[in-house]
Parts: C-alpha cells; structure tokens; sequence
C-alpha cells in the first residue's frame, strides 16, 4: 500500500510538472512574439502621408483664428451666442443701409427714449406703488480699450512695413499680389458702400470657416489642384513677361 500511494504520488508530480513546463513556455513564448512585435518597424504604409492643408496651415482652424472666444463665436461653438451676434450686424445693416438711418440720428433717437422712461418712471413711482428704479453706474474698464488699441497698432505697424518693403522693389511677387488685392477691391468698393462691404465681410467670416472646418477633407484636395495650376500659370506669366522685365540698379545689387 505505501508503494502503491507513492508511485500515485509521483504521477501526480511528475503530470503538474509538464504543466508548469507548458505554461512556462507558453508565457515565455508569447513575451517573445511582443518583444519582436515591438521590435518590428512600422511598416511605410502606417505612415501617414503628409497631407495639403489650405493656405500651407498646420493648426486646426479655431487656432487659425485666434481660439478664444472670437473663434468660438466664427466657428458657432456656441449657437446662441454666434447667432445673436450675426442677427445683431443684421439688424444694423438693415437700419442703417435699408431704412437709411443715421448713425447720430439713432443714438439720439435710443438717448432721448431711454432717458424718457428712466425720468418718468422716477416720477411716477409714488402713483403706480411701485419702487424707483435703481440705475447702477456705468464704469468703463480700461483695460480691454488698451488691448484693442495695442492689437490694432501693431496690425497696422505689421501693414505698413509690408508696403514700405514692397515699395522698395525686392519682391516682384508680392507687389503683383497686393496690386491686384487693392484692383479687386476697388471694384468691389464701387459696387457697394462700406458699411455693406463690411456687413458681407462679418457675413462670410460666420459662414465659411464652419463650412471649412466640416467639409475641409473634400476643399483642400481642390485646393491643392487650384494651387498647382496657379503656380504653373505663374511660371509661365514669369518666363515670358516677367524675366523680360528690366530691374535696373537693384538688380546689379543682388548680382
């Protein structure tokens, strides 16, 4: 019987060490298959392709813009607020290019109804049992004032010194752009007022960056192939009227 009971138990050690052996192996096995998986390099077409983006960008289009609040409101993050502010220019375009209000007429109109009212009600309060109204103090910050004003000059600083470098004939390119920049633009200025020009400006910037940012995977492959055929154009225009150009004294500068 103890014989019997020890050779049973040297089966049952004998069977659990195959097992650790197969699970050992299986483990070391599956470590090894990770190891090399990881090892691996990735293959080129993993790789994503660089692809065309509008205008040469690398950020998305809220970044484009600025991000903050201003990007938010052109690209409707918020659709109340994007849409009251576009329904507001166009209830101003309407007043002042429509009904051909004045700009001084109207606030003179909205001054004299709200001081009406103001001084009425403050009157009247004892007879209608009601309590006066309480006008709180308006106090303007200056702050923002200043980081408006600062962001415009430096606009404007970053402008004129692209004319002055314009005018200065190093960039043939460039001059031909804003020459042509400044043709559309009295073309379209003699078709409308400004006020109407601006109100289209507003208009285009609430519309076409949210269709932009929804359908940009369809626009920048057309943009790419409008990109190309314009600078192919160029190449011509450049080889056959350009090159034939006399630049004088600036010209033997650069040689």
């Amino acid at each position: 019987m103890a014989e019997e009971s020890e050779s049973k138990q040297s089966v049952v050690e004998s069977m659990m060490e195959k097992i650790s052996e197969k699970i050992h192996g299986h483990d070391s096995s599956s470590s090894s298959d990770s190891d090399s998986d990881h090892e691996k390099p990735a293959s080129p077409s993993s790789v994503k392709a660089k692809i065309y983006r509008l205008f040469g960008r690398e950020r998305p289009v809220h970044h484009v813009l600025g991000g903050g609040k201003p990007a938010d409101v052109f690209l409707w993050r918020n659709k109340k607020i994007s849409a009251g502010v576009l329904g507001g220019a166009t209830a101003i375009w309407v007043l002042f290019e429509l009904i051909e209000y004045h700009l001084l007429t109207l606030i003179c109109h909205i001054s004299i109804l709200c001081l009406a009212l103001l001084f009425l009600w403050s009157n009247a309060h004892t007879f209608i049992h009601k309590s006066p109204p309480r006008i709180p103090e308006i106090h303007l910050p200056e702050e923002p004032f200043l980081q408006v004003a600062s962001a415009l000059a430096i606009e404007l600083n970053q402008g004129l010194k692209l004319l002055r470098d314009i005018a200065s004939g190093r960039n043939l390119k460039e001059f031909l752009m804003v020459i042509a920049a400044f043709w559309v633009l009295s073309i379209v200025g003699s078709w409308c007022n400004f006020l109407t020009l601006f109100y289209i400006c507003f208009v285009l910037l609430h519309t076409v960056p949210v269709l932009y940012e929804k359908y940009e995977d369809k626009v920048d492959p057309f943009a790419e192939k409008a990109a190309i055929e314009i600078k192919k154009q160029y190449a011509v225009f450049d080889a056959k009227v350009l090159s034939k150009i006399p630049m004088g004294p600036l010209k033997a500068k650069k040689v």
